[in-house]
């Protein structure tokens, strides 16, 4: 591997270990000519995959330029490193594994805008402005407004799955069966009486 300081062909492997989601391979390099350290990282492509550009020129996947759309989306956000690595490794696994070798650069734009919407609403929207190519003010609203609508069929999902928990109790909560009480299985309001 090439030393990215001094251009040293003899770089050494120090440290290498599994990342979070084991899909990639971690590698701490060192040059023995200038002492430069660097990390490396080596994955698994299932395929060779071509993106259709909107002018039709086709051009090789390349995940680096995923992860740095990403990455300018999600500038000055605090969003977590490993989240925003799933979030790539995620749609590079998808699109290698769909089976075409061929996949249009408007797929991978819908793909990141829906990682996106789950992982930063500010960056969904700086992300989808670029990609949807926004020309004034109203293309942000609609934008916005479909994100809130989103969230409360969300939410409200979330409510009646809550009070369906509250509405189902647990079976046998609340009762005391003959044959517990027998065994010191009594109510605690009954136990409480007898000790006074």
């Amino acid at each position: 591997m090439r030393c990215p300081y001094c251009g040293g062909l003899d770089t050494q492997v120090k440290d290498s270990r599994p990342s979070d989601d084991a899909s990639a391979i971690r590698r701490r390099r060192i040059c023995p000519d200038c002492g430069g350290r660097f990390t490396t990282f080596e994955r698994v492509q299932l395929r060779e995959l071509t993106v259709v550009k909107r002018s039709g020129r086709k051009v090789p996947f390349d995940r680096d330029k995923l992860q740095r759309s990403v990455d300018v989306a999600l500038r000055k956000r605090s969003a977590d490193p490993e989240r925003v690595e799933r979030l790539v490794s995620g749609i590079t696994r998808q699109l290698e594994s769909a089976g075409e070798p061929e996949v249009t650069s408007e797929a991978i734009g819908e793909l990141v805008m829906e990682g996106l919407k789950g992982l930063d609403d500010v960056a969904y929207v700086r992300f989808a402005s670029v990609y949807k190519n926004f020309r004034e003010a109203r293309d942000f609203e609609e934008l916005l407004g479909r994100l809130n609508a989103d969230q409360q069929v969300g939410a409200d999902q979330q409510i009646g799955a809550d009070q369906q928990i509250d509405a189902d109790p647990p079976a046998g909560a609340g009762t005391v069966s003959a044959e517990g009480a027998g065994r010191g299985g009594e109510a605690p309001a009954r136990r409480a009486r007898s000790r006074a």
